[in-house]
């Protein structure tokens, strides 16, 4: 399944850190691609830099027109895929996503726009009370791969996390 994330909209200041961690999740849980709108451009400086350190080849693109992306992903048969606390329960939709080629995950900052309910093939909750945009696109991701993406490596990594039970392991494969 080729998954892809657009982040609508940000709140200054606050949300740099958000939408870095919302673009960090994107990445390590097995999207390809995050598409964001109305950020610092330093956002793409940091993600392309943990790309470069920790391998891989995840795509930052920053749009002024979510609308347009939004026509261009369905023209390209993806389905939308919007999270919001107000859609039908994951746990009703799960496995008709899975079956998806295709998806890309509306992520909004700020009130989300009535257009994007209404273009979305799918308007997703993450539970019944208010969370985190950040928690409820991890959930997301794992559930549709079911676990799947922890297990892919890079190649081109510089540093590699190894699983230990006590302590902290990072293997540095620039030191011969």
């Amino acid at each position: 399944m080729k998954i892809e994330v657009l982040r609508i909209g940000q709140r200054l200041v606050r949300d740099d850190r958000v939408t870095t961690h919302v673009a960090l999740v994107s990445r390590s849980f097995g999207a390809s691609k995050i598409i964001m709108q109305e950020v610092n451009p330093d956002i793409k400086n940091t993600i392309s830099e943990v790309d470069r350190v920790w391998g891989g080849n995840f795509e930052v693109e920053i749009t002024e027109n979510w609308k347009k992306i939004l026509k261009s992903k369905k023209n390209e048969s993806f389905k939308i895929v919007h999270l919001t606390m107000y859609g039908e329960s994951i746990n009703s939709v799960l496995d008709e996503i899975r079956k998806e080629k295709k998806i890309l995950v509306v992520v909004g900052a700020e009130k989300v726009p009535r257009e994007v309910y209404d273009i979305a093939d799918y308007n997703v909750a993450i539970g019944n009370q208010p969370h985190s945009e950040i928690s409820a696109l991890a959930v997301l991701l794992d559930r549709v791969l079911e676990g799947r993406q922890f297990l892919k490596k890079h190649a081109d990594a510089q540093r590699e996390i190894v699983p230990t039970k006590k302590g902290k392991k990072v293997l540095d494969k620039t030191i011969d």
